[in-house]
């Protein structure tokens, strides 16, 4: 164990250790995101470790937390459904893309004020759908992820993932995130106080447990469950899952030692990445601004070469000289003789005259 953090260390750069750790709090509607939001701001107070949180939900009517940063003071949700005819989710689309235009401001404050907090917190809306799957989402995910330690909270309930299918549905879900956005990634199986977590976490590594739970389910989803299991398998692999209740303070402790571990994992595995794909994408840009630059030497270098085509070009004046040009040259035809055939025409006009004096005699 000392051996690996050794290696971390010696990868990590030291003008990036102390840079706070960003928390960025996805799950479905009504799995207790804003209420775990509070919890982890009221327990950082508590260890004088104040938290620095963004509320991105535009359509909350209240949050329960201390707000540094609400996206409801930049952008009216209501006014954005009346004045573009939008429904409750195109609201929400639209006023995160409207804020993720100014996002660059954001990320200004967040580096005035990244000595003074470790944790900076991010609340999405509750439809997730609208912040995962959309372009501000994502750009508003990058931007982070590019300057801060990033790690995405899926938080689960784990009431309702009681029944297999709902289970199933919430893994393919945090999969999809995973993959997509590439991030460390850590479920917070949320509402331990009312269900054990348990369960969860045996039908994540024990896949016979998972199939004798889905014998009691007779329906067609229930095959696609099965079937899906077997796909997830390397997906539970790389997760990590931790027991949490946000109404009882329960499993928090395990939480933060997690998210320690998952900061270590953002600086071996995505930041080399995410260099490693800068660099070839601005080397890319360079190559394609070098072969434009030498494009355009090789026209300027052609130029005395280029054939002169004003002479060819259609001009209406010398259309027109040319159609009254015309008429003249037909009655130069007509009425003029050329100088041979005007002498040849004296001969033939003697021979016809002493023609008729002939016959006149």
């Amino acid at each position: 164990m000392a051996q690996s953090n050794v290696q971390v260390d010696e990868k990590m750069d030291s003008s990036n250790k102390d840079k706070p750790i960003c928390l960025l709090m996805l799950g479905m509607a009504g799995s207790g995101k804003s209420t775990l939001v509070q919890r982890l701001t009221a327990n950082l107070i508590k260890e004088e470790k104040q938290p620095y949180v963004l509320n991105l939900d535009p359509a909350c009517l209240n949050v329960s937390y201390p707000c540094n940063i609400d996206i409801r003071d930049t952008v009216n949700y209501k006014e954005v459904m009346k004045q573009f005819s939008l429904g409750p989710n195109g609201g929400i689309i639209t006023s995160l893309n409207l804020f993720s235009t100014r996002f660059d401001q954001i990320m200004g404050i967040l580096e005035k004020r990244e000595k003074d907090h470790k944790y900076f917190i991010f609340d999405t809306p509750g439809q997730i759908e609208v912040f995962t799957w959309s372009a501000s989402g994502t750009i508003i995910t990058d931007t982070i992820a590019s300057v801060y330690p990033t790690i995405i909270v899926y938080v689960m309930d784990v009431v309702r993932c009681k029944s297999p299918i709902t289970f199933m549905s919430n893994m393919l879900y945090a999969c999809s995130i995973l993959y997509k956005s590439k991030l460390p990634f850590i479920i917070a199986l949320n509402k331990i106080d009312l269900e054990d977590h348990k369960f969860a976490l045996g039908w994540m590594k024990n896949f016979e447990q998972f199939l004798d739970a889905l014998e009691t389910e007779k329906s067609y989803v229930s095959n696609l469950s099965r079937s899906m299991a077997l796909m997830l398998d390397s997906f539970y692999s790389q997760i990590t899952a931790v027991g949490v209740s946000a109404t009882e303070n329960k499993g928090f402790d395990k939480f933060f030692s997690k998210i320690e571990e998952l900061k270590d994992e953002y600086y071996v595995v995505y930041k080399p990445e995410y260099e490693r794909i800068k660099k070839e994408t601005l080397e890319a840009k360079t190559n394609k601004n070098d072969e434009d630059d030498n494009e355009k030497k090789d026209c300027v270098s052609n130029e005395d070469n280029l054939i002169e085509f004003d002479d060819y070009i259609y001009n209406e004046d010398s259309e027109e000289e040319e159609e009254e040009a015309q008429p003249k040259r037909n009655k130069k035809s007509i009425n003029t003789i050329p100088e041979e055939d005007e002498d040849e025409g004296k001969i033939l006009f003697f021979f016809k005259l002493i023609i008729e004096i002939i016959f006149i005699i």
